[in-house]
């Protein structure tokens, strides 16, 4: 089963304009980002191969996971180590179809009982979250924080928070049981994105 434990950085149009996302993806895989995950809500998937390629021989130089948000062709095209579904997304079961012995994530807001559908149904980690007001997605509703005490007892698959976290409340989250700590603004609107990036790996350690 897949272990998967850490930071899990994910870019955004916006705050990782093409022009200097190799350099900040970078920037957060030295520091110990151990997820990429490649999210652009707007751009072709033509414009974003490119990029996506790059991208994931950037992980794969760093060891770590390089995941598409969303679209799953474009996952098959840059043979990437997974996908990440939403609610509006792709089915589950097809994607595993298309995407044999790939990542699959799953986001679960704060539904405990689809995370363990999604579990049953083959995802390898499902998300929680808001946790907190967030910048990126101002709408999101926040999930209470006690969900991750739920989900570790009955989920084995790994749970990701989501949502508004800077380092001091990825403590906490992590305090309750989470595995990894998705992160947009904290990472991206750093000084330093690698010295922000060594914090969170520092509380995996």
């Amino acid at each position: 089963m897949l272990k998967l434990k850490g930071l899990y950085v994910i870019t955004d149009e916006k705050l990782t304009p093409y022009e200097k996302i190799l350099e900040m993806v970078e920037e957060a895989l030295n520091g110990g980002a151990c997820v990429v995950q490649l999210r652009d809500k707007t751009n072709s998937d033509n414009f974003l191969l490119p990029y996506g390629f790059l991208l994931k021989e950037l992980c794969e130089k760093y060891n770590a996971y390089f995941i598409v948000n969303d679209r799953v062709d474009l996952a098959m095209k840059l043979d990437a180590h997974g996908v990440h579904i939403g609610k509006e997304d792709a089915d589950i079961s097809e994607v595993k179809e298309k995407l044999k012995n790939k990542i699959i994530g799953v986001s679960c807001y704060g539904d405990i009982k689809k995370a363990k559908n999604m579990e049953s149904l083959g995802a390898c980690y499902v998300a929680f979250g808001s946790f907190y007001y967030s910048p990126t997605k101002p709408q999101a509703e926040i999930v209470d924080k006690s969900i991750i005490i739920e989900a570790k007892k009955i989920l084995s698959i790994p749970v990701c928070v989501i949502g508004g976290l800077n380092v001091e409340r990825a403590k906490e989250l992590l305090n309750l049981g989470a595995d990894i700590v998705a992160v947009v603004s904290d990472i991206w609107t750093a000084s330093s994105i690698r010295e922000r990036a060594k914090e969170y790996k520092n509380l995996f350690t």
